[in-house]
């Protein structure tokens, strides 16, 4: 009978300061030279590279790029290089400070775009001088630039900046002075709160009013009377033939004063729908003389009702 044994090998241990070799490999790219603990500044990690590095990695090799950034002139092509390494290892800031913004109704990708300006902004502004860890100043650059997009574009019309403010604060005030009273502020009381005048505070709370509009299809609540119904089917418009109701009333006098042919002509024209040519037919004359019959008629009508309109105008003065 044969036997066999199995020999247990001790674990291999990491080196200090380095990562897991079987993640990175023998050689870590990260390092300029093998057993060296400094971070090659030109180094640029892959996208599996990124996922797998921890939060203490990225942020070591980020400072790294921003030392090797600071020393670098802006035109060097290797500037734009380290540049670019450090935006895209710190784009999972812009997805942290996205995710608190989830609630409002622009879409997640605009959202992203948006923070991501503002991480460039923070890399192009980030002083490593200064003391100061870089996500300490990237976090609130990314909220702001986030904020500003929402204050431009998020009011349906185009606000002032001062109304909008206005806004803000008299919305702050309004809940505070109702937690105080017990009741919702008059226009007095908010105005005397915002140490402004009454009309400016209206205006503010009338702001308000622009950041929400309602669609013409929005169907009523459910607590009205008629329910279900949109919005566009319970507004009126102008009936067209309200502004014809006055001509028709002035030049019906003239018309009937119409010798039988012109009127003949205009009925069979406007009324009946008939091109000249099948009214040349239809009276025995020409096209060209059924165009000079309503040309003259025309021109005969207007000179009458302006006149009389005119006449009637001056006579209601006096």
């Amino acid at each position: 009978m044969i036997t066999t044994t199995h020999r247990h090998r001790p674990a291999r241990r990491r080196r200090a300061g380095r990562p897991n070799d079987r993640r990175y490999g023998e050689n870590d790219r990260r390092y300029g030279e093998r057993g060296s603990r400094e971070i090659d500044p030109m180094y640029r990690p892959t996208r599996r590279e990124m996922r797998a590095m921890g939060k203490f990695e990225a942020r070591e090799l980020s400072d790294a790029l921003f030392r090797r950034l600071a020393e670098l002139p802006p035109e060097d092509s290797r500037s734009s290089y380290v540049r670019g390494t450090v935006i895209e290892l710190n784009m999972p800031l812009v997805r942290f400070v996205a995710a608190r913004f989830r609630h409002r109704p622009e879409e997640l990708d605009d959202i992203l775009q948006v923070g991501t300006i503002g991480l460039i902004k923070a890399v192009d502004g980030f002083d490593p001088d200064r003391g100061v860890e870089f996500v300490t100043y990237a976090i609130p650059t990314i909220a702001g630039e986030i904020k500003r997009f929402f204050r431009d574009t998020s009011w349906p019309l185009r606000v002032p900046r001062s109304v909008q403010e206005r806004y803000l604060a008299a919305a702050r005030a309004s809940d505070r002075l109702e937690q105080d009273l017990g009741r919702l502020p008059d226009t007095a009381e908010l105005a005397e709160e915002l140490h402004v005048t009454e009309a400016e505070a209206a205006e503010g709370l009338d702001a308000g009013r622009l950041c929400r509009c309602d669609s013409l299809d929005s169907l009523r609540d459910d607590e009205s009377d008629e329910t279900g119904s949109a919005l566009i089917n319970r507004l009126g418009c102008c009936d067209p033939e309200l502004e014809l109701a006055e001509l028709r009333v002035a030049a019906r006098p003239f018309i009937g004063r119409l010798p039988e042919r012109e009127l003949t002509v205009l009925l069979l024209r406007f009324w009946g729908g008939l091109t000249q040519s099948e009214i040349a037919v239809e009276i025995g004359v020409s096209q060209m003389h059924v165009s000079r019959i309503l040309t003259a008629t025309l021109t005969g009508l207007r000179e009458q009702i302006e006149g009389g309109t005119r006449g009637t105008t001056d006579t209601a003065r006096d």
